[in-house]
């Protein structure tokens, strides 16, 4: 089989790129949870100028990934696992609804980025590369988002997406569950690719089943431990 040749991605702002990163360590709790920081230290945390760092500092406090403390920097927010059940609530109805007309309205360009990412998110779900994965998910959420071509539902699920992959990297070791994950997200990005509504549909229903599934796990894990 040919190997595929990847469509480049357009060029990142250092706004963009900021947020991409501090996003990610923030995801991946390199910047704990609770944590107290100053725009300073985040610039150098990531070697970037402190009015990029200070745009996406904005984009992910409106995510819930940063409080701002006035006069006293930021914080970084704490996970809460019931907070968690009830954004997914929300999370589900709005994946329906973007994936379906991401479905329907899709690019080419976008098509052939989707397809890698969907790749990708396979391939570090069978290897467990968890990093990986949630690097390729955010990646392709993304594509899926703005496909849908609705701004108003890609700003409401920009901040569940963010709470849901820092949640899976923190209970990830506790659920074992990484490469039929990487399955059913790369399933749903092949769907919305191939123009397949229906497809789409029952992709992102049994996606979000599962995740839901294992949040109450989770939840009925750290009520009964006291967590």
């Amino acid at each position: 089989m040919a190997k595929k040749v990847g469509v480049p991605s357009p060029p990142e702002s250092q706004a963009d790129t900021a947020h991409r990163r501090l996003e990610e360590m923030i995801v991946t709790l390199q910047l704990p949870p609770g944590s107290h920081w100053s725009e300073e230290g985040l610039a150098e945390e990531i070697g970037i100028g402190r009015t990029p760092v200070r745009e996406a500092v904005k984009r992910l406090q409106a995510d819930r990934l940063v409080t701002i403390l006035p006069r006293h920097g930021l914080m970084i927010t704490e996970i809460n696992v019931h907070e968690q059940l009830l954004a997914i609530e929300l999370r589900r109805e709005l994946e329906i609804f973007i994936s379906i007309r991401a479905a329907r309205r899709i690019l080419a360009s976008d098509r052939e980025r989707l397809l890698a990412a969907a790749d990708e998110i396979e391939s570090a779900g069978k290897h467990g590369n968890l990093e990986k994965y949630l690097r390729e998910v955010f990646k392709a959420n993304g594509l899926i988002a703005a496909a849908a071509g609705n701004p108003f539902a890609t700003r409401s699920i920009s901040p569940l997406h963010a709470m849901s992959r820092r949640f899976y990297y923190r209970y990830e070791s506790d659920l074992q569950n990484l490469g039929a994950m990487g399955v059913l997200h790369a399933a749903r990005a092949r769907a919305v690719s191939q123009h397949d509504e229906q497809g789409a549909l029952v992709a992102v229903t049994a996606l979000m089943e599962q995740i839901e599934n294992y949040t109450r796990q989770i939840f009925e894990i750290s009520v009964g431990s006291g967590r």
